[in-house]
């Protein structure tokens, strides 16, 4: 599947790719064009559009676009579901959601400024997103298992988090 968005990538538009490609469709394509030629683009590729004006894929609300992929493909995983407030936090000003929001936004700022193009920024982007993944899944399974956790030390917890994060 081809994808196409807006040009010079930010938050929505790193993550949205990562997500993409880790969770729908391991072999999309993706097209980064003027906000004025995604229609076009739309239409003569056969695209699916995100994060572009009258895009099903889009903002709606307080949600972001990563949020309506999510909606529409129905992905459901409660580490994403983390991720998705994460990003949203980022992308839509709002440090409430998620105070990791501020880090994601500097990191695909400095990203998205030093890459050559959209699609060195999402590659550049990619491991980030992979970590942050792992982040989220790292607090869930604390809170999973609190009860277990807090009779380890240091190092047990450390081998616990990595066991159950495979």
């Amino acid at each position: 599947m081809k994808w196409v968005t807006r040009q010079y990538v930010h938050v929505d538009r790193t993550a949205c790719p990562w997500l993409i490609k880790r969770f729908i469709d391991s072999k999309a394509e993706f097209i980064f064009v003027p906000t004025e030629k995604v229609a076009d683009i739309v239409k003569k590729e056969k695209a699916i559009a995100y994060d572009a004006p009258d895009a099903e894929l889009t903002h709606h609300g307080d949600k972001c676009s990563f949020d309506a992929i999510m909606e529409r493909y129905n992905v459901k995983d409660p580490v994403l579901a983390e991720v998705a407030k994460i990003v949203r936090a980022a992308d839509t000003d709002k440090p409430q959601i998620a105070p990791e929001g501020a880090g994601l936004s500097a990191i695909m700022t400095g990203i998205s400024m030093a890459a050559k193009d959209d699609h060195e920024a999402i590659r550049n982007a990619t491991p980030v997103y992979d970590a942050l993944y792992n982040f989220c899944k790292t607090n869930l399974i604390r809170s999973e298992h609190e009860a277990e956790i807090e009779k380890m030390d240091k190092t047990q917890v450390r081998e616990f988090l990595r066991k159950n994060l495979k």
